[in-house]
């Protein structure tokens, strides 16, 4: 099942072409209420939808992040080998964790916008993002992917200056607006292996990254099962799983995110986001 929450904030199920509101399947709540509820309620939901005549499909701008709440957002860092090998770097032997603040988080169409004086090296970094359907910890590894409730895109925006002057990580990739999220989320069972799916960047209409999740050093289900013997990994939670070679700042010239631009991210199998960049 694929869902998403419009710019009026009502969730919905995409299904026959268009879209039904979760409160017209049965379901008074939000994209994460939902996801917090189970399988059991989804199994509902699937039910109720059959037979009913959806709403026309929204316009894409129409289309909200699907929350803006998560508990925790965990970000992975050079898990491409290909990433690792441009920015000179060894590859890591076990996941490279740092985390990413809720207040990044921005819709599939809205600005990224730039604070003026603050950065001038921003970067794009298109990434699949994970969300945690259960409470996760100590989790086999045979077992990881039944944790999981869907997959979404996220673009890591990082503000390349601010990240090397800090020597981490945090400040640099949380900027207001620095994580456009959705469109939507597609539920596990219609993307059964996570490890097979094309993503992609482009910048002004010039394809700048462009890969297959197959090329992660740890695929979805190792990330789970190392997390989870760390700390737990809540419903709702978001893994966002690093982003692949063709990042602005390694090329020469680099090529670092202006006013004026357009920024396009996508993965095979969920869609795309279109992000304008502003100044502010």
């Amino acid at each position: 099942m694929t869902f998403a929450t419009l710019k009026s904030t009502i969730p919905v199920l995409l299904h026959h072409g268009g879209c039904s509101p979760l409160s017209r399947l049965g379901f008074q709540g939000s994209l994460l209420d939902l996801i917090k509820a189970g399988r059991e309620e989804l199994h509902l939901i699937q039910a109720a939808s059959h037979g009913l005549k959806p709403d026309p499909m929204p316009a894409p701008e129409d289309f909200d992040a699907p929350y803006y709440n998560p508990g925790k957002i965990v970000a992975v860092g050079l898990n491409y080998l290909d990433h690792a090998e441009e920015a000179n770097m060894e590859a890591p032997t076990s996941p490279l964790i740092f985390t990413k603040f809720n207040n990044s988080i921005t819709g599939p169409t809205d600005p990224i916008r730039i604070p003026v004086g603050l950065s001038l090296e921003v970067d794009y970094e298109v990434e699949l993002a994970v969300v945690i359907g259960r409470d996760a910890k100590q989790v086999a590894l045979k077992d990881a992917l039944d944790y999981v409730f869907g997959y979404t895109i996220m673009n890591d925006v990082s503000a390349r200056d601010i990240q090397f002057a800090d020597k981490q990580w945090v400040r640099a990739k949380s900027l207001d607006s620095f994580g456009p999220m959705g469109p939507v989320i597609v539920t596990v069972d219609e993307i059964p292996d996570p490890q097979n799916l094309e993503l992609g960047c482009d910048v002004n209409g010039m394809a700048l990254q462009k890969t297959t999740t197959k090329n992660m050093i740890f695929g979805v289900a190792v990330l789970i099962h190392e997390l989870s013997k760390s700390f737990t990994l809540n419903a709702g939670d978001i893994i966002i799983t690093g982003t692949p070679a063709g990042v602005g700042f390694i090329r020469k010239p680099p090529i670092y995110l202006k006013p004026g631009d357009h920024v396009r991210t996508w993965i095979q199998g969920i869609g795309e986001m279109n992000n304008p960049v502003e100044g502010v």
